[in-house]
């Protein structure tokens, strides 16, 4: 097979799957890692592929376009369930304080707070702030800003502001993609300073999300993976991708 058609084939095969590690595409067409990767790096230039750590998957999973709350609350749901139902074990003892983070995953991780747990919770998703008013063992803080309608968080320069006054025990965080290279990122900027802000008022910093957003890629940087302690996934993620993140900083917990 010419390099020319080898590479053809390894961009329809990464199309289809999602995601493909350098490892298989060299057992696949029976050629060294080192020429799968040169076969990756001319691909990329095409425009055709995205090179990520061990691997490399479509072009398009560069996240741009962001999904609405909605949209994103149906996809993947048995596996948010699970990465939220994880994320308890990282709550502090009885009478913390913790900040909640806008999204579906963390959504879930808020509704199943347990009942008999006393917390202070900060949070700037109206749909979290809602869904925790009537919790018992709860005091609830909601912090200002420009409310989005994509993602129904307060975002801004009072979100920031407020944030910058805060010490909490432990931040739950979202995001739309995480790498080793470019770390946890989302597509809009004021989501990103408010997400940024959250990791810098937190003593720890818990990320929660489902094994499909790793590798993926959104515009903006909100956090560097050594600035998280721990990252909460579920069992779809690539022994490789759990290793080398592991490797970048933090704990991944495998839900």
């Amino acid at each position: 097979m010419y390099a020319e058609e080898r590479q053809q084939a390894i961009a329809q095969l990464v199309a289809e799957h999602g995601r493909l590690s350098v490892a298989a595409i060299a057992e696949r067409f029976d050629v060294t890692t080192e020429t799968v990767r040169r076969d990756l790096s001319v691909l990329e230039r095409m425009g055709l592929v995205r090179r990520v750590h061990g691997g490399a998957v479509p072009a398009s999973s560069l996240a741009v376009i962001e999904s609405g709350l909605g949209e994103r609350d149906q996809a993947n749901t048995a596996q948010k369930e699970l990465v939220a139902k994880a994320a308890l074990e990282q709550l502090p003892p009885p009478g913390g304080t913790i900040l909640i983070d806008a999204g579906s995953t963390t959504g879930r991780f808020a509704s199943m707070l347990p009942r008999d747990h006393r917390l202070t919770v900060i949070t700037h998703a109206v749909p979290i702030a809602a869904r925790l008013a009537v919790h018992p063992q709860i005091e609830l803080h909601l912090l200002p800003g420009r409310v989005r309608t994509t993602t129904q968080a307060a975002v801004g320069a009072d979100t920031v502001a407020a944030l910058h006054h805060l010490r909490v025990d432990v931040a739950f965080l979202g995001t739309n993609g995480i790498t080793v290279e470019h770390g946890l990122s989302t597509p809009d900027h004021d989501e990103a300073a408010a997400k940024r802000a959250m990791v810098a008022a937190a003593r720890r910093v818990v990320c929660l999300t489902d094994a499909s957003k790793v590798g993926t890629e959104a515009p903006i940087r909100f956090a560097a993976l050594d600035e998280v302690d721990v990252l909460v996934t579920d069992s779809g993620i690539e022994p490789a991708d759990r290793e080398a993140l592991q490797a970048a900083g933090p704990e991944v917990v495998i839900a």
